[in-house]
């Protein structure tokens, strides 16, 4: 192929060089900013020097569509003749073409089938950096290739700088890979933050610096927004701009409509664009880029088993990446929707999606290729163990692998299919239930559910057949041909269930807008849903925001219970639980569909042990607080807590947690033949406390921990062991003729004495009598003397004989 008059782009001088470097290495890495020209003359300058085809793997449909457009207009020929394109849904490719532009995921499927890539000499890899899933499996399944079947087979990479060195190591091998660089033309770019007005939505907020910009500036400005429903609502806030036209740019529009956004207008343009033209695509004519922030990502929450497109802030590398689109062209203006303190704490990179995403297409395709678990390939970043497993399970539940993780027969068949596995499935035994065309035109909104604006699916799809959009028919007749099946009943539901069974969801109670999913995760429905009050969702779509406890559920059709036993037979189950429920043990033969009931029926002899754990998970669940505890039972733990902690060991901790780890050991006789909280509130804790008591330790109990002392004058007031150290409260009288207070735990702890008026009242606190004796004696003996002049008040305790009552009586009391 002969190369035409090639435009004066930075790429141009390092074409020779990047020809040069891959047939000489077979491998090479190219690193060039956006604007460049990387994705369209390159491949022009390979496509002249091989014979083969060269094959360009783009991460997005509507880039490899465009880039096809623009080196089919270079070589002024028409797209499908030297230069075509293939995405999902869409090929222009003839006998001719020699340079074939492809999505990742496309490729993969062709390595799939075709492993030699037969006939094709190069395959570019364009904009590796950004880290999509079926990039990351597309250079691992091609480098593997590469390496046993297709050594001749020569791999281009182009990435941003900060992929450089490692893109060179994963193609390189032992040897690095030579890496190249081609230097963008840009001009300056000025920034401003707009801070949100308070209770400000996105688009408001969006649409509000769009107005700025336009006022500040000349030129179009391309506006960057998560997702297509954003771009609709922000596009509306704008249409009453006068002499601006205001287009969408996102990859579910049609042909014609993608391409009027690439194209130059007649007017000044507002160009509303998701993520798609952060890269690979040149919008023409902006000077200025206003920037949400936003970007709606793959993510799954395995927890709750909900799974699809998150929107998270964007990392400060996509960030400066927007802002260079407004100096193509010439000094541009990015207005960035967030307080400029907050851009230092936007992560450095994007998140790669392998490590966030659901990993069940990509381990289908492991499978498929082989490798179940990818061991054996080259990754960026190895698939992570546990979304891997995720993966194979659900597969495993589809019929898609088997017990070994080999892929089957019906795994092939949806791998083929080019959708996710869920996805594919319900396509396939839907279109038996109700029809080819009925499945595919469900499985197309659920695949992509921007293609309606509600939540009810089947409000959507009335208003799809109705209107029948290009894009949407085109992917229903593409699906439709895939399958089998004859016109049944129209049931919507029924085909989301098959998809998504863990979905199928009930009314929590009667008139409430909260739902149990099967997978036992609860959603909300939001008020004009259009679901009315129904009791049974087959929810598509629900997304769950960070801190909130339960999820929103996005698109849904009305289902019964038939529906849910027929869909999702496997979930279904019948087994006799035994619990404690609302503090009573409930025993009931339960059937249910996941995490929801769908009856119940009383157990009139239930299983003993079964019963015996229900009562213990009870005990568990209210605390040892619901036996029953006396005085002495109470006293009995805390002098055992006071031995644990003095002595430690063989002495039993009596702490809750304790207690109930070690309910089966105390409480074992009574848990036997207990049924009912009742049976529970009357056990002796006490009693039963002194199972744990430790022989022969046990036996100087009372030594090491009296639950009374006799005290000089020969009462024996009770120790209270709930304080540390223990305290013993005693008339000052009884103690005369005590020097030093005892002490406790074979004397390891002094006792505390509370020492006592006649009336009771506190005249002093102390662990060191003979102290108190010395030193603060006096002082309460003429307080005392004055208040109880009947009562003997020694100047030396040691001259009066300790008593309970008056001096008089002080030998009486003594002696008894």
């Amino acid at each position: 192929m002969d190369l035409p008059e090639l435009p004066d782009l930075p790429i141009r001088g390092v074409l020779d060089r990047v020809v040069a470097t891959l047939a000489e290495h077979g491998t090479a890495v190219l690193v060039a900013p956006p604007g460049t020209g990387k994705t369209t003359l390159v491949p022009l300058a390979l496509a002249a020097a091989v014979s083969g085809r060269v094959v360009v793997a783009e991460p997005r449909r509507l880039a490899a569509r465009a880039a096809a457009g623009r080196m089919a207009a270079l070589l002024g020929e028409q797209v499908g003749e030297s230069v075509g394109y293939s995405v999902r849904g869409d090929r222009r490719v003839g006998r001719r073409t020699r340079i074939e532009v492809v999505t990742s995921g496309l490729l993969v499927r062709r390595l799939q089938d075709d492993p030699e890539l037969a006939g094709v000499d190069v395959v570019l890899l364009d904009e590796c950096h950004e880290r999509h899933l079926d990039a990351d499996l597309l250079l691992a399944l091609l480098l593997d290739a590469r390496a046993g079947l297709r050594p001749d087979l020569r791999v281009l990479a182009t990435s941003a700088t900060v992929a450089a060195e490692r893109l060179s190591a994963l193609l390189g091998g032992e040897n690095p890979a030579p890496v190249l660089e081609a230097h963008g033309r840009a001009y300056p770019v000025r920034t401003a933050y707009v801070v949100p007005l308070p209770r400000e939505r996105i688009e408001a907020q969006v649409a509000r610096t769009t107005r700025i910009a336009l006022a500040d500036t000349e030129g179009d400005v391309l506006v960057f927004l998560p997702g297509a429903a954003e771009i609709r609502r922000t596009a509306a806030l704008l249409a009453d701009l006068s002499g601006v036209d205001v287009v969408a740019l996102h990859g579910r529009l049609s042909a014609t409509g993608q391409d009027a956004a690439l194209r130059p207008g007649a007017r000044r343009r507002v160009v509303l664009a998701t993520a798609v033209a952060e890269s690979s695509l040149t919008v023409p004519g902006v000077r200025a880029v206003v920037d949400s922030g936003l970007a709606r990502v793959p993510r799954i929450d395995r927890a709750r088993g909900l799974s699809g497109l998150a929107t998270v802030r964007v990392s400060a590398a996509v960030a400066e990446q927007r802002a260079g689109r407004a100096g193509r062209e010439g000094p541009g203006w990015v207005w960035r929707c967030w307080p400029e303190y907050e851009h230092t704490t936007l992560p450095a990179y994007p998140a790669p999606e392998i490590r966030t995403a659901d990993l069940t297409r990509l381990s289908l395709e492991l499978a498929c290729w082989g490798t179940a678990d990818g061991h054996g390939l080259r990754w960026w970043d190895v698939p992570p163990p546990g979304g891997l497993n995720a993966g194979r399970d659900v597969l495993r539940a589809l019929g898609a692998v088997d017990g070994d993780g080999a892929v089957t027969d019906r795994g092939r068949r949806i791998a083929r299919i080019g959708l996710h596995p869920r996805l594919a499935r319900a396509l396939l035994d839907g279109a038996e239930v109700v029809g080819a065309r009925a499945a595919a035109e469900v499985v197309t909104v659920l695949d992509d559910d921007s293609y309606i604006s509600g939540i009810d699916l089947v409000t959507g799809l009335r208003v799809l057949r109705r209107e029948r959009p290009a894009h949407w028919r085109r992917e229903v007749d593409r699906l439709a041909r895939l399958v089998e099946g004859r016109d049944g009943k129209d049931d919507p539901a029924f085909v989301v269930a098959l998809a998504y069974p863990e979905r199928l969801a009930r009314r929590r109670a009667a008139g409430s807008a909260s739902y149990l999913m099967a997978g036992g995760t609860a959603v909300t429905v939001l008020p004009g849903a259009g679901v009315g009050d129904a009791e049974w969702l087959a929810v598509g779509v629900a997304t769950r925001d960070p801190g909130r406890a339960e999820g929103v559920v996005r698109l849904a059709a009305v289902a019964d219970e038939p529906l849910a036993r027929r869909a999702a037979s496997s979930l279904l189950s019948s087994v006799e639980e035994i619990d404690w429920v609302d503090g009573e043990v409930v025993a009931r033969r339960v059937e249910r569909l996941g995490a929801i009931i769908l009856s119940q029926k009383p157990v009139p002899e239930p299983d003993r042990r079964m019963l015996a754990a229900a009562v213990l998970r009870g005990l568990r669940s209210c605390g040892p607080g619901l036996l029953s505890w006396s005085a002495e039972a109470i006293a009995l733990r805390q002098r055992l807590d006071f031995l644990r902690r003095t002595l430690g060991a063989p002495w039993p901790a009596v702490d809750d947690e304790s207690l109930l780890a070690a309910a089966e050991v105390w409480l074992g006789p009574e848990l036997a033949t207990a049924r009912r909280r009742a049976d529970l509130e009357r056990i002796d804790a006490g009693q039963a406390l002194r199972r744990l008591l430790p022989w022969p330790e046990a036996a100087r109990m009372d030594e090491l921990a009296p639950e009374r002392l006799e005290v000089p004058s020969g009462s024996r007031p009770r120790v209270d062991y709930s304080l540390d150290p223990p305290v013993l409260a005693v008339k000052v009288q009884e103690v005369f003729g005590w020097a030093e207070a005892p002490r406790l735990g074979d004397g390891r702890v002094p006792i505390v004495l509370h020492l006592l008026s006649p009336a009771q009242r506190p005249v002093a606190v102390t662990a060191d009598l003979a102290s108190f004796w010395r030193s603060g004696w006096s002082q309460v003996r003429a307080d005392l003397r004055g208040r109880y002049p009947k009562h003997a008040w020694p100047e030396d305790p040691a001259t009066v004989p300790a008593h309970r009552g008056t001096a008089r009586n002080a030998g009486r009391d003594r002696n008894g």
